[in-house]
């Protein structure tokens, strides 16, 4: 099964990254992000997708230059996650032959990166828009635009967000803050999955 869930881990250090990764896998996640604001993340990248490459999609979250994209393409990343929506990050991303997913909270924004090349979408932050604020943008929206709520969506809540026509989810501290253990992410990546499965299956969403 692919899980639309994006693994967010904030503040990770390279030397712990790889068993924390394989946590995360065993655990049914194949998507991993390390922002850009953490300890050597570039060094943490190349080790994942070193070791995990073949199996999970591994790249950079908080991408703000085109310069940064082609640096997680240098470390073998590849997905560009951000905050906000830059054309010109999207476009040296797809240039790349990277998925990208820019932040979007506006319409205005869920079109301007669209027209740059985008059909995954950032919700950013989702805490804010909430469900309705999803429901509304998703109505516009062409149905090849794929949005996934990133803050504010969690294990709890995953049900409300799907009905409101989520397409996936970014989940951080939720899941991994900096400083535990990966015995401690392999619980909480469980129970994580536990959660996404059942609200799939009771909301009738294909996955895949």
């Amino acid at each position: 099964m692919s899980r639309k869930i994006v693994a967010i881990l904030r503040g990770v250090r390279p030397g712990e990254v790889e068993a924390i990764a394989a946590a995360i896998i065993d655990a049914g996640i194949s998507t991993i992000e390390v922002p850009l604001n953490s300890p050597e993340p570039f060094d943490s990248i190349s080790r994942i997708a070193a070791a995990f490459g073949r199996e999970a999609l591994v790249g950079a979250g908080t991408v703000l230059a085109p310069e940064q994209a082609e640096q997680v393409h240098a470390a073998g990343g590849r997905l560009i996650v951000s905050p906000n929506c830059d054309p010109s990050v999207i476009a040296r991303t797809l240039e790349l032959g990277m998925v990208s997913m820019p932040g979007v909270f506006t319409a205005t924004e869920c079109f301007s990166a669209i027209r740059a090349g985008a059909r995954q979408l950032k919700l950013f932050p989702g805490s804010v828009a909430g469900p309705e604020g999803l429901k509304a943008l998703k109505a516009v929206l062409p149905g090849d635009a794929k949005m996934h709520a990133v803050g504010g969506a969690s294990a709890e809540n995953f049900g409300e967000w799907i009905a409101a026509g989520a397409d996936g989810f970014g989940i951080g501290s939720a899941l991994y803050k900096p400083g535990m253990p990966a015995e401690a992410v392999a619980e909480k990546a469980a129970r994580i999955v536990s959660a996404y499965d059942s609200a799939i299956a009771a909301g009738g969403k294909a996955d895949g």
